[in-house]
């Protein structure tokens, strides 16, 4: 009996309603966590979400792209930028333009709302529904690399609460969402070459390509690997390749249009950007391109590695990615291992390439958040393959858990690392712990303080990845799981931290989560 027949006749057997729910259980714990967490920390001015936030407000009552109002009522912050007398948020305006509605209908029916609640509204519609869409779509385009539910349900895990997807799905950033759009452009148009949509398809996957700029400039790096795989397979498909191509072309000059005319609203000209404006980052931008200048080895190093804000450092289960591509070579499934392949050589070069690779307060180089969805293919496959090898599956569901530990607690607690902590790990999130401090959650609304108020995020969380890894490959698998991923934290614990900075630090991120 194969393991996909053994899942299909659990569903049809007697209670096999009840089971399905249970399967869904994975994803009931991604909207938990989701949900339950609010860290907001008004002492911080968080300075990307307060510009957008700003502009939100600015549409809906002011009916203007200047964020004056907002700067004079709650103040300015580095990511504001002045033209023609006026005030503007130097961001994409994507995400902010998806909030809107929700806004206003929420003014509506209820008034202006106050800042706190302006930035939960933004977060939800702008970052928190689309990421939980993105995770279904996602459910269903794994399949072909991941055919046991099982194996998909610790990927999508490790995704959502194990890397840079969480922090910048519930922080009102555009990363994520730039990387949502330009990924389910590349999911949507693949289904109309497969045949497993029409035409009309094609439309929403140009309509998403065009909006990952509008939302986030960086998203556009991984449009080209992008736009050639979905030609070649247009060409091998039954598909009428030119009107295919030009009902997306179309649609994806949509917000193109909307984009340049923001820009030529705010800043006098299509080409001109918020950052070209800014009186802060000028000295980067006036450097090279779009502050691309030449490879670093630091910034290679520093976003990849290091302990302090490395992607592989922070969620080293991105490492099955390597593998998982020759995996997809060698199963026939070129063009998507060509495609993850070319991403991250584009992605890794932008961060080694930009002089302010470093990114500011971060949980992890947020700066190739674009990147990461592109990944998941191969860390899929390579997951499936290691369903029968007990020992690799668990050191590869516990390096998984390394990324779901690191990246829960840092939202349940602070995601806002400065940079200039140099093992913030240990130095902000688990010292917040030692505290007993962590930040807003319906937990604290309720009046339970302290970790008490994050047991139920904690719980679910690590019921569903725990169950995930269990149903995929075992006790003994899970049980190895648990080991790896404690003693490389454990592990993290002996690489030198703390000092007279490091404490003088804390006493600011200390005094940021109790002044609430």
């Amino acid at each position: 009996m194969t393991p996909s027949a053994t899942s299909s006749q659990r569903a049809e057997a007697p209670g096999g309603r009840l089971a399905g729910l249970v399967s869904h259980g994975w994803l009931a714990a991604i909207v938990f966590a989701y949900l339950y967490l609010f860290p907001y920390f008004p002492r911080i001015s968080s300075a990307n979400e307060l510009p957008r936030v700003y502009l939100v407000k600015a549409i809906v009552e002011d009916q203007t792209f200047a964020i004056d109002r907002g700067v004079a009522t709650w103040g300015t912050t580095v990511d504001v930028s002045p033209s023609g007398g006026h005030l503007y948020s130097n961001k994409a305006p994507g995400s902010s333009l998806l909030a809107v509605p929700a806004y206003a209908i929420v003014r509506a029916i209820a008034g202006e709302p106050a800042l706190a609640p302006s930035v939960w509204i933004c977060r939800v519609f702008g970052g928190i529904l689309p990421m939980l869409g993105f995770v279904w779509l996602l459910w269903g385009f794994l399949a072909r690399f991941a055919p046991e539910p099982a194996v998909r349900r610790v990927v999508l895990l490790g995704y959502a609460l194990g890397s840079l997807a969480m922090t910048y799905s519930m922080l009102f950033y555009s990363h994520q969402l730039g990387a949502i759009c330009i990924a389910s452009a590349w999911i949507v148009a693949l289904d109309v070459a497969d045949g497993r949509r029409g035409l009309a398809a094609m439309a929403v996957a140009g309509l998403l390509a065009g909006a990952a700029p509008l939302v986030d400039y960086q998203a556009v790096f991984a449009g080209l690997p992008v736009a050639s795989h979905v030609v070649v397979r247009l060409v091998r498909g039954r598909v009428a390749v030119l009107p295919a191509l030009a009902v997306a072309a179309l649609a994806t000059a949509v917000p193109i249009a909307v984009l340049l005319g923001y820009h030529a609203a705010c800043f006098g000209s299509p080409w001109r950007t918020g950052y070209d404006a800014s009186t802060t980052f000028a000295v980067y931008h006036q450097h090279g391109f779009l502050g691309l200048t030449e490879l670093r080895g630091e910034a290679l190093w520093g976003a990849l590695m290091r302990r302090d804000n490395g992607l592989f450092a922070l969620s080293p289960w991105w490492l099955i990615a390597l593998p998982g591509l020759v995996t997809l070579w060698l199963g026939r499934e070129r063009g998507t291992a060509l495609v993850g392949a070319a991403v991250i050589a584009i992605y890794v070069l932008f961060i080694s390439s930009i002089n302010f690779w470093r990114g500011g307060w971060e949980v992890g180089p947020r700066y190739i958040t674009a990147m990461l969805p592109f990944l998941l293919p191969a860390v899929a496959a390579q997951l499936q393959a290691w369903r029968v090898r007990p020992f690799w599956f668990g050191l590869a569901a516990g390096l998984t858990g390394v990324g779901v530990v690191v990246y829960v607690l840092a939202t349940a607690t602070f995601p806002y690392w400065p940079d200039y902590f140099q093992h913030p790990l240990y130095e902000i999130t688990f010292r917040l712990l030692r505290d007993n401090l962590v930040g807003p959650s319906l937990g604290s609304a309720l009046g339970i303080a302290g970790i008490a108020g994050i047991a139920p995020v904690l719980a679910v969380v690590a019921a569903a990845l725990g169950a995930a890894v269990w149903r995929s490959a075992g006790a003994r698998s899970l049980a190895l799981a648990v080991g790896v991923a404690g003693a490389v934290l454990l592990g993290y614990g002996w690489i030198h931290h703390g000092g007279p900075r490091a404490d003088a630090g804390y006493r600011y991120v200390h005094a940021a989560v109790v002044d609430l």
